[in-house]
């Protein structure tokens, strides 16, 4: 080390580079004895974990939904008019698969329109890269037909 630092190491050694016996411990503004190891702040950030849930859980639940006074008030549908039969029924499969080919497709949508844009920018080779693009889509399409995933039952 050269300069200031040098001096200041001269004047002032670290810490743990003091004999044991040199060593003071090293004080708090209360004159409180600060020897913290890895484990306390572990502990500290558990506790503070555990308490920011449990306010949280406690404000959910001061502040939530109760079911005061109307009867219709914690039903389903909020409409006043009381449900028939199980309102916790089972939606069958092919929702589920008519919902994910729309979100698959609106996203390729959402890619060629932004190819569209810019068009003109990508000549030839942009063209291509699109065609080939709609035709892996195009397959994908005609092999979800032909397995029936499309038919409704």
């Amino acid at each position: 080390m050269h300069g200031p630092l040098r001096l200041a190491s001269r004047l002032v050694p670290p810490r743990t580079l003091l004999p044991r016996s040199e060593r003071r411990p090293l004080l708090a503004p209360f004159g409180v004895r600060i020897g913290l190891t890895g484990i306390w702040y572990i502990v500290g950030f558990a506790v503070a974990a555990v308490s920011f849930t449990f306010l949280t859980f406690g404000a959910a639940w001061l502040l939530s939904h109760r079911n005061r006074g109307d009867v219709h008030k914690g039903l389903p549908y909020e409409s006043g008019i009381d449900t028939l039969g199980d309102t916790h029924g089972r939606f069958g499969f092919s929702f589920y698969i008519y919902a994910l080919l729309f979100v698959a497709f609106d996203i390729e949508v959402v890619f060629i329109y932004l190819w569209a844009v810019i068009f003109r920018d990508l000549l030839l080779a942009g063209f291509v890269s699109m065609l080939l693009f709609v035709g892996i889509l195009l397959i994908g399409l005609a092999y979800a037909w032909r397995k029936g995933v499309l038919t409704w039952r």
